[in-house]
């Protein structure tokens, strides 16, 4: 453990994927566990002023927002090689935030039942649910990672998109879709971080009773 390098979570969150990516940093890092209903305190609002998680602490800095996150710990641990050079980064960025804008935003206008008619999709900074799908579908069919042929933080926030995405139905079942998750579930970093929420998610749980 660190006090350098904080980690704010609930198991339960969008902190996996940021356990994911720390997991693949291989830093060594300190784990916060915040209850859902304490998270509103003044001294975490100090940390995240949304309230929510995950977020983390390096020395003096704070950064929120999954995707941030990845990216950042890319670029504070380069020896981990979680991002590519400079001059190559367009895909990585540009799948990075396809994954944290239209896919966030589509999946969770779905499961919300907002249903945009045909006519103001042009409104939408995504377009419609389908078209943000065959996207991405194109892109991994002939990808096996989104960015310079080999994993990056971009498939830590891409990737875990995909993977709780066919988990929970809220992404449909493309051939492309299951072959990436399924690559990206065999790494050992992936595995570590999984193991250990999916603990803490039984402590949690036993108790509640």
């Amino acid at each position: 453990m660190s006090d350098d390098l904080v980690f704010y979570t609930n198991p339960m969150s969008r902190g996996q994927i940021a356990r994911w990516m720390l997991e693949e940093t291989g830093a060594p890092y300190r784990t916060e566990l915040l209850e859902y209903g304490t998270m509103d305190s003044d001294a975490y609002r100090a940390i995240n002023p949304m309230a929510k998680v995950p977020a983390i602490q390096h020395g003096d800095r704070v950064v929120t927002e999954c995707a941030a996150i990845c990216a950042y710990l890319a670029d504070a641990f380069p020896d981990a090689g979680l991002a590519p050079a400079t001059i190559d980064r367009a895909d990585y960025y540009r799948w990075l935030f396809f994954a944290a804008g239209p896919v966030e935003q589509a999946v969770t206008n779905r499961a919300l039942g907002v249903e945009v008619p045909p006519e103001k999709t042009a409104m939408m900074g995504y377009g419609d649910f389908d078209r943000v799908v065959d996207v991405l579908d194109g892109w991994l069919a002939t990808h096996d990672h989104v960015a310079g042929g080999r994993f990056t933080a971009a498939d830590v926030y891409v990737g875990a998109q995909v993977i709780w995405g066919l988990g929970f139905g809220s992404l449909p079942k493309r051939a492309s879709f299951e072959a990436y998750a399924a690559r990206l579930t065999e790494r050992e970093g992936y595995k570590r971080a999984k193991a250990a929420d999916d603990a803490l998610i039984a402590e949690m749980q036993e108790a509640a009773g």
